[in-house]
């Protein structure tokens, strides 16, 4: 029998970093004198690149690396104080545990990412992660789902990706694996319905269908 790999993405999927999120892109934008969007147009966002978001939120090309280079100084001082884990995160990463290979795929920093997996207690259940700076195109490119599917030596046939974005349901597809997105992040149901027909609550959820999917009952 295939052995099963799951790939979670991490804020809105495992993580809760909306306060530290939210205050990073407050300071970077008063920091470098432009007007602050308000906090629903950030967070219609998170899962996109910073490099996409303030795009999105009308900083020019030119002035990324100025007003990135402010954001993740802040967030750097203030993620770990302000990240938790989402609610039955712990559960699902002890179950997944027993009955797969997991790794983590995310448009967040590999360097941050691993601090604050780390610093949650929950960095050892991981074999791989894919931060954004491992690969040349983020999700909704199957790059670092086709990544990380190489650094796991998994299977497509027997591999998953949770998220909670269509960004994340997006790469998994393109990536021609299975994918099943949760509602307790920043995507929208309607819209995931549209990418996913493996739709939970959350990601403990998620991986009690992963495991009724796997024929490991």
């Amino acid at each position: 029998m295939t052995a099963t790999t799951i790939l979670f993405d991490l804020d809105g999927t495992l993580i809760d970093s909306t306060d530290a999120i939210l205050e990073s892109f407050h300071t970077s934008f008063k920091q470098c004198n432009f007007s602050s969007p308000d906090d629903t147009a950030i967070k219609s966002l998170i899962g996109h690149t910073l490099e996409d978001m303030y795009l999105q939120l009308g900083v020019p090309k030119e002035e990324h690396q100025r007003i990135i280079a402010a954001y993740k100084e802040h967030y750097r001082q203030i993620s770990r104080a302000q990240t938790l884990l989402l609610p039955y995160a712990k559960e699902a990463l002890e179950a997944a545990k027993t009955f797969a290979t997991l790794g983590v795929v995310t448009t967040k920093t590999k360097r941050y990412s691993l601090e604050l997996l780390e610093h949650l207690g929950i960095l050892d259940y991981f074999t791989s992660i894919i931060g954004r700076e491992d690969v040349q195109n983020p999700k909704p490119h199957p790059e670092p789902v086709l990544k990380a599917i190489a650094m796991l030596h998994a299977e497509k046939a027997s591999t998953w990706m949770v998220g909670d974005t269509i960004l994340d349901i997006q790469s998994a597809n393109q990536a021609g694996i299975q994918s099943c997105a949760v509602l307790c992040g920043y995507g929208m149901r309607e819209d995931l319905e549209q990418q996913t027909s493996h739709i939970s609550q959350h990601s403990h959820d998620a991986v009690q269908l992963i495991l009724r999917n796997s024929n490991l009952l």
